[in-house]
């Protein structure tokens, strides 16, 4: 699972930069960094803070996340068929509307 790169790509789809991202969260921008990159693990509170801030459900960051090695060898064909439409779907419920809520929220 790979918290960090979901994160990116909610944030990029949104095109929301690292620092107005991180700011709004109340992280450093270094932080978000290392996130974003793996260095850094996110607390639960952190997934929860970034989540309230993009103003959409932690399943779709879980979502975005999941990666092969997360699934069992024995259910990874199922996982090829269907995840790609899984994922799909979840990017979609992060759209250009989610950036005015966003953008427009206060701290």
């Amino acid at each position: 699972m790979n918290i960090g790169a979901a994160i990116k790509s909610i944030r990029k789809k949104l095109s929301i930069t690292q620092y107005e991202l991180a700011e709004k969260c109340e992280l450093s921008q270094t932080s978000l960094s290392q996130i974003e990159t793996g260095i850094k693990r996110p607390s639960q509170r952190t997934i929860t803070k970034v989540c309230t801030v993009l103003d959409i459900p932690e399943s779709i960051i879980y979502i975005v996340a999941m990666q092969e090695s997360d699934v069992p060898a024995s259910k990874r064909g199922v996982y090829e068929l269907v995840y790609p439409s899984i994922k799909s779907l979840a990017l979609q419920m992060v759209s250009s509307e989610h950036l005015e809520l966003v953008t427009s929220k206060d701290n």
